[in-house]
């Protein structure tokens, strides 16, 4: 093990590598020669040959060929090139010194005819943008951010990336070789900071292993579970040369740290193939089942292919469906199975289905403490099955009577082909009759008439961004998402400020939706400079604004739970949020009746272009349900 290069990966008892042993978690990787990095086992003529290959325009595998294989380059030249192989189109960024050399590539050989280089006002805006991006094209996001505060100021925006398992690859470039651990100008040791909240990280001391990081770190962030991944590059590699020959993707699998592991089982980079067993022990569970309920969360939404068939399995077991924040747009929302979100903010009928239900089928989710909100009671009547790709996500919240280890795609396909039709048409009628009844309307501007309107106006077709509170909880529960990829929003942690963001890589990521943000007066204070970065590159994001001139969720709390003792949550201050948006050279609105809402609503979408609408919500307006914290889901403390 030398200094060089340093590769690591999350703390020994991480969900995402449960026993990784230490020359895995935290070692040193060196270029080829000096063996972490290892040359493949071809002979130099056959090494020489497939450098011909790739010259001449021969791939060798997708993903793997880009037309400066093979030749000397720069550091900063193989970080761009490696992009460009990896098929990167769009990156979010913030430039910075140590960086430059890096930044510099897009104008010296052109390479921003080629890569679009999203340059937002802050380094946490591009890292929820590249967020954004992924999750709603599925593909890999990329952020760029200089040493020191720059790194820092993405740590917020990787942990939201990691509790959501969103595949981003960020990266940093810090001081020079010969000045890192001696407190340097912006120097930070970023991958110690970002190690509990990355898949695996990186600090890159050998141009000549630049290429095969980055084909790691991509590979990484895609696989298994995906997560996201840090490359942190000391500027001297990013200045020096070294011949740019990576290794070819079908080869990954055999060399190197990917390689290491993949073989072991374990790690979840290998996807596991589900236990045939298994997949016959829940049809048995299924046949034997008078009153099932489905559970899906986000780990449906991240498996690619997997919507498709879990809506087949839900066709075919004809049971009530229930969600979680994550699984949004997993079943459409107005399906005639779909019994809402479930836990804290859950839907009655999905609260006391889960407590009634003699079968809980749970699909891509971990019982966090915001759906099974007391884990000694939850599901109290049911087996419960768990499905799903990680390993350590079983018994660790809630204990099983069943689990399948898989992929959540491959397992519903092995479920359907052995699944025959069933019905349950008592339990589907005692379920569906705890379904709320429809909520008045009268001359105040209610959070559901403006997600209704919204859904009225773009037909539904919109991708929706939140930040986090009520009206991220409205959101969920009023707009009837249809696919995946269709909420984005920070469920795991939790992040205010979040929103604007990912709005910005969603609609760079899918320029043919219409994209609105839901945000509430204070989440959008933590992120309103973004407007600088959606006015100049013409982002057209539409910004709803609930305010309730309060931190309406911490307010919620303080009414029910904290004795009505309002401390500190009183947003009674600026800004003039139109004012704000003009100033900015954005459109504004400002509503208080559902009219006034719908007309602005539809010239900002007629438009193209970027507006911000502010709409009055009245400041005791509160979510509803409400289960309190530690509370078994059906003890609601507000129905």
């Amino acid at each position: 093990m030398t200094d060089s290069t340093r590769a690591t990966a999350p703390m020994a008892g991480s969900p995402r590598t449960p026993d990784m042993p230490d020359d895995i978690r935290q070692h040193t990787c060196t270029s080829a020669a000096a063996g972490a990095y290892p040359a493949t086992d071809m002979s130099r003529e056959a090494r020489l040959a497939r450098k011909q290959r790739a010259i001449s325009g021969e791939p060798f595998g997708p993903g793997s060929h880009t037309d400066k294989e093979g030749k000397t380059m720069t550091g900063a030249q193989a970080i761009i090139a490696s992009l460009e192989a990896e098929g990167v189109d769009t990156v979010f960024g913030y430039p910075g010194g140590t960086i430059l050399n890096v930044y510099d590539e897009f104008e010296l050989h052109g390479y921003k005819d080629k890569i679009r280089h999203i340059l937002t006002a802050h380094e946490q805006g591009a890292s929820h943008a590249a967020d954004g991006y992924a999750r709603s094209t599925g593909k890999v996001g990329v952020c760029f951010a200089t040493s020191g505060p720059g790194a820092t100021n993405l740590t917020t925006g990787i942990a939201t990336a990691y509790y959501d398992s969103s595949p981003v690859v960020f990266i940093t470039c810090n001081v020079s070789e010969n000045l890192i651990g001696k407190d340097s100008f912006q120097e930070v040791d970023i991958t110690g900071i970002s190690m509990p909240i990355t898949k695996c990280n990186y600090l890159v001391k050998d141009p000549g292993a630049l290429a095969d990081v980055l084909r790691e770190a991509f590979a990484i962030a895609r696989s298994g579970r995906p997560g996201p991944v840090l490359v942190d590059i000391a500027k001297n590699v990013t200045a020096a040369e070294a011949d740019y020959e990576p290794l070819p993707l079908d080869q990954h699998a055999n060399h190197g740290r990917l390689g290491a592991m993949l073989r072991r089982a374990s790690h979840d980079l290998k996807t596991p193939e589900p236990d045939a067993g298994d997949i016959q022990t829940l049809l048995d569970l299924i046949e034997g089942a008078r009153k099932p309920l489905v559970l899906v969360g986000g780990g449906v939404i991240r498996s690619k292919g997997a919507v498709p068939q879990f809506r087949t399995f839900i066709e075919r077991l004809n049971a009530p469906v229930a969600s979680t924040i994550m699984g949004g747009g997993a079943c459409p929302g107005n399906h005639r199975l779909f019994t809402g979100m479930i836990g804290m903010h859950g839907s009655h009928a999905s609260n006391l289905a889960s407590d009634q239900c003699d079968l809980l089928i749970a699909v891509g989710c971990r019982f966090s403490d915001r759906v099974a909100t007391d884990p000694a009671t939850f599901a109290p009547n049911a087996k419960i099955v768990h499905i799903d790709i990680d390993r350590a996500e079983i018994d660790k919240n809630v204990l099983t009577h069943h689990h399948i280890i898989g992929d959540a795609r491959r397992v519903l396909e092995l479920l359907n082909q052995g699944m025959p039709p069933h019905d349950y048409p008592e339990w589907k009628e005692w379920v569906f009759s705890h379904k709320e009844v429809p909520l008045k309307k009268d001359d105040i501007l209610h959070p559901h008439e403006v997600l209704e309107t919204i859904q009225a106006v773009t037909g539904g077709d919109a991708i929706i961004t939140t930040d986090v509170g009520q009206h991220q909880m409205w959101s969920a529960q009023y707009y009837h998402f249809s696919r995946p990829g269709q909420l984005i929003t920070s469920g795991g942690f939790g992040t205010m400020g979040f929103g604007l963001g990912a709005a910005m890589g969603a609609k760079m990521g899918n320029p043919d939706k219409p994209v609105v943000l839901c945000t509430g007066d204070g989440c959008f204070r933590m992120n309103c400079h973004e407007l600088a970065t959606v006015e100049h590159y013409h982002i057209p994001v539409i910004t709803v604004i609930f305010n309730n001139q309060t931190l309406g969720m911490v307010r919620q709390w303080q009414h029910l739970i904290y004795g009505e003792r309002y401390s500190q949550t009183d947003l009674d201050r600026g800004p003039d949020f139109v004012k704000l948006a003009n100033a900015y050279g954005i459109g504004g609105a400002r509503c208080a009746t559902q009219a006034e809402f719908e007309a602005a609503l539809k010239k900002a979408v007629a438009s193209g272009e970027p507006w911000v609408i502010e709409c009055a919500i009245d400041k005791d307006a509160m979510v509803h349900p409400m289960v309190p914290g530690g509370a078994p889901v059906t003890d609601f403390l507000l129905d």
